[in-house]
């Protein structure tokens, strides 16, 4: 039996992968083996990648040049990662996916969506979340979070960008939600972490209904 795969999407300091531990350790309450993952990394081809564009490296190559690192290290971790773990019947949650690339490189970097549809096409195929779970919050509450968060450490490539672009960032993400209600849910996230994880299991539950894959996983033993 296939898992099912569940991703997070939002601008800087959303609350992306406070949300996702939560989401991982609910589902683990039902007897649910779960995999817990991020987006750029996850998997060791992927990390490096990680690295080399967050640390600001790939920058002047462009936005062509990003999403197509992006969609290289994407093809690491579905291949080595996210694809064997849901044929084994895991669930996979992830932190980021290919949204972030839409955003991020196709809209915002103006490399375009076609472009970065044609790399869907070739690193993700069909193995598309069965939910995602966008995170929306005011630019300014979240670029305050990210530099709590960071505690003194240097923005990443992306914290550095001005306010404008975080508040279009916030934009063109609420704008994939409308474009596919079928697969994602928006989630207001300036509420509290309980407020918020609350809303999003109820998505969990009605959508995916764990309960019944904990059953079936009983029933195999």
């Amino acid at each position: 039996m296939a898992g099912r795969f569940i991703t997070l999407e939002g601008g800087e300091g959303a609350g992306k992968s406070t949300q996702a531990a939560t989401i991982a350790r609910r589902l683990g309450t039902f007897g649910i083996d779960v995999v817990l993952t991020r987006e750029p990394g996850g998997s060791p081809g992927a990390e490096i990648v990680r690295h080399v564009v967050l640390s600001g490296a790939a920058k002047s190559l462009g936005p062509v040049a990003e999403a197509v690192l992006f969609a290289a290290a994407r093809g690491d971790h579905l291949e080595n990662l996210i694809k064997p773990a849901l044929n084994h019947g895991n669930w996979v949650v992830c932190d980021r996916f290919l949204d972030s690339t839409r955003v991020y490189q196709g809209i915002l970097g103006e490399a375009g969506r076609p472009f970065v549809k044609g790399l869907e096409k070739l690193t993700v195929g069909d193995a598309m979340p069965d939910i995602t779970f966008i995170l929306d919050l005011p630019a300014e509450i979240g670029l305050a979070r990210a530099r709590e968060r960071r505690a003194g450490d240097a923005p990443d490539r992306f914290e550095q960008e001005d306010l404008d672009f975080h508040k279009k960032l916030n934009a063109a993400f609420r704008e994939i939600a409308a474009e596919e209600p079928q697969r994602c849910v928006l989630i207001d996230a300036n509420r509290t972490k309980d407020q918020v994880a609350a809303e999003i299991w109820k998505h969990v539950k009605k959508r995916l209904a764990p309960e019944s894959a904990s059953q079936s996983a009983e029933e195999l033993l």
